[in-house]
């Protein structure tokens, strides 16, 4: 069962429940934070709640593919875990360490090794966006790619109640010239997007066996492809989840994206008008063309 939210012909929204079938049933909440937060105060699971509103509704006469599709959840904060991947331990020493990806006892390489994981604030409601919206190029950054990652949609008490499709856009060079500047590597206006489904939690049966895909588009041509799958993540969810409730307020609707194991190649930056696609089967394709930003002058 998986969640989704489309834009009526009158521009209005609408939560909507998709099953199996692909058959299509509205919803009467605003938003999947809705059902959370519903569902965690009558003790009950998001399926029950949906699986009850799908009992007193009807099915839409429509295809999934002919929605159009924006973000299924307004997310307060979207957070990252970063390094749990062997992939992006070396991307990250071959950003800071001038090409070496093997470096020994490089502080990424105690972050990999730690107990204690890398967790980051990377984007608010507002500054996220969902399928079909365009994401956005850094102006002060040559190197920039987008890192394809599973996300988890989170209750206030730590909860796993969905699985999305992450995009963390990251720009390389500011964050290999050094590790204080992480913020301005990954957070800006569009750098973040999530969809085009939440896929309920207790319909996925092994979510450490996702495979997750990443496609990019240039004039049309694919320049680059490469897939991975959530086996090889080294922590566990629980384990990602734990360390970000520490001492934290935990909103429903958060969301966390659990690192990426897919990196373009090290000559290859974005360009304006590429356009990225990142598909996880269970969840959809998240769909997004590349911006470049207005520069705005700074006022003093």
């Amino acid at each position: 069962m998986k969640i989704i939210k489309y834009k009526e012909e009158d521009g209005s929204l609408q939560l909507a429940a998709v099953t199996e079938k692909e058959e299509i049933f509205p919803l009467p909440y605003e938003d999947f934070l809705t059902i959370i937060e519903k569902a965690e105060n009558q003790g009950m699971t998001c399926l029950d709640l949906v699986e009850q509103a799908i009992a007193d509704s009807h099915m839409l006469p429509y295809a999934l593919d002919e929605l159009t599709l924006t973000l299924p959840l307004h997310a307060g904060e979207v957070w990252a875990a970063g390094v749990t991947y062997l992939k992006s331990k070396k991307a990250r020493n071959y950003e800071a360490y001038e090409g070496n990806e093997e470096v020994a006892d490089s502080y990424y390489d105690k972050v990999y090794d730690a107990e204690r994981p890398e967790i980051f604030f990377k984007s608010t409601g507002s500054r996220t966006v969902g399928p079909e919206d365009p994401v956005y190029l850094r102006n002060d950054s040559n190197w920039q790619i987008p890192e394809p990652e599973l996300g988890l949609i989170l209750n206030s008490n730590g909860r796993i109640v969905g699985y999305t499709v992450g995009n963390d856009m990251s720009s390389r060079d500011i964050e290999g010239e050094n590790p204080l500047y992480l913020p301005q590597a990954k957070i800006w206006k569009g750098s973040c997007s999530f969809g085009p489904a939440i896929r309920l939690a207790e319909t996925v049966e092994d979510p450490y066996d996702l495979t997750i895909t990443c496609e990019i588009f240039r004039e049309d041509e694919k320049v680059f492809e490469e897939s991975a799958n959530t086996s090889q993540l080294k922590r566990k969810y629980h384990e990602l989840v734990e360390y970000l409730q520490r001492d934290n307020d935990l909103f429903s609707g958060t969301v966390l994206f659990t690192g990426t194991c897919i990196i373009p190649p090290n000559e290859f930056t974005l360009q304006k008008g590429d356009r990225i696609e990142i598909t996880i089967p269970e969840v959809g394709t998240l769909r997004n063309p590349v911006h470049e930003l207005v520069v705005k002058k700074a006022t003093v």
